[in-house]
């Protein structure tokens, strides 16, 4: 029978900290190793002795370190996420895509957000690289202008795959949807509605997505031999509300207004509407509206909202399948971009 050297309540409240096999050893005079093997079953231990091990555990609420075990196996078994924020709808989705497909894949996920700011998304990096996560997905911050900060993740070859927003660059690998061809898709929908006058709310243009979204506005102006009008393009900081209702205030000045906006997101164009309804304009009859990202608000909104769908939870799926191609072939794969179709999703606020 067992003797133990002190009474549970008075161990509980030496200890102060999480519990230990150290800390069981000692106060069931056992061996870490003879603890190590109880708690995980092992034939050679008496099941007196496990089951008063567990006994001791449970009291002390003893928590085993899955991941110092991980490590051990030269294994963590944790991907690290690095996003700009969880608000809206994108984002969580994306999150929830991951975690789908890593959970069964038998990775746990750790989440960091970088609140669109770079020395946050660098202090991401490294808490990731001293958690020892066998990969790392990541969209980056709104402020990222430069890419240093990522070499270190390459140089320990560790699998790096960038989602949404990525460097536009040819050696790094990542899941991105076709921006420039949704935004087309949106603007030919306005012009063969009979919308002439077009305007656009732009993202910040060094982001590839805000980027190719523009590109995609301008090319589908010229496809219908209509010449671009600098008054009609907005490139807001930030795709907020309150953006989008200045910015409506300030083309409902024009000696010719538009008849039509595209946005890069749909906060802004649901500021636009605001603006709208409050000065008594009809929407689509008057002004037609269109954003990108098709927010789960863009279906409550009156007239309901015309938006490209940015395919989210796919994007989460299929940033997670890179990765595991990534550390499958670590030795020999080469930089992979795959490139999600857009889907746009026709509503009233554009529908003539």
């Amino acid at each position: 029978m067992l003797t133990l050297p002190y009474t549970h309540n008075a161990v509980a409240q030496k200890l102060n900290k999480r519990a230990s096999i150290t800390d069981l050893a000692k106060i069931l005079n056992l061996s870490p190793s003879t603890i190590s093997r109880a708690l995980n079953g092992h034939a050679d231990i008496s099941e007196a002795t496990k089951q008063r091990v567990w006994e001791v555990a449970k009291e002390l609420n003893y928590q085993p370190n899955h991941l110092a075990a991980a490590l051990r196996r030269g294994r963590s078994n944790m991907l690290g996420v690095i996003v700009p924020h969880i608000n809206g709808h994108f984002f969580p989705s994306i999150m929830h895509g991951i975690e789908t497909v890593a959970s069964k894949a038998g990775f746990n996920v750790m989440i960091c957000q970088s609140n669109e700011d770079v020395q946050r998304e660098k202090n991401n990096i490294d808490a990731l690289l001293n958690a020892q996560v066998e990969g790392i997905l990541v969209s980056l911050a709104r402020t990222t202008h430069d890419f240093q900060h990522f070499e270190k993740v390459r140089q320990q070859n560790i699998p790096l795959v960038f989602f949404d927003r990525m460097p536009e660059v040819s050696s790094v690998s990542g899941v991105v949807l076709d921006d420039h061809q949704g935004a087309y898709m949106a603007v030919r929908h306005l012009l063969e509605q009979g919308c002439r006058r077009i305007a656009h709310f732009a993202g910040p243009q060094h982001l590839n997505i805000y980027s190719n979204r523009h590109k995609g506005y301008l090319n589908a102006l010229q496809a219908f031999g209509l010449p671009h009008d600098e008054q009609l393009m907005h490139f807001l900081p930030k795709l907020q509300q309150n953006a989008g209702e200045q910015a409506m205030r300030e083309l409902l000045q024009l000696a010719e207004p538009p008849d039509a906006i595209f946005g890069s997101g749909d906060i802004p164009v649901a500021g636009a509407l605001e603006v709208l309804h409050a000065q008594g304009i009809r929407v689509p009859q008057d002004i037609a509206l269109a954003g990108f990202s098709n927010e789960p608000f863009t279906t409550l909104t009156t007239p309901k909202l015309t938006s490209v769908d940015q395919r989210g939870e796919q994007m989460g799926h299929s940033a997670v399948q890179l990765f595991l191609q990534m550390l499958k072939r670590s030795d020999n794969f080469a930089p992979h971009r795959v490139v999600l179709k857009p889907q746009l999703h026709i509503r009233e606020s554009s529908m003539r």
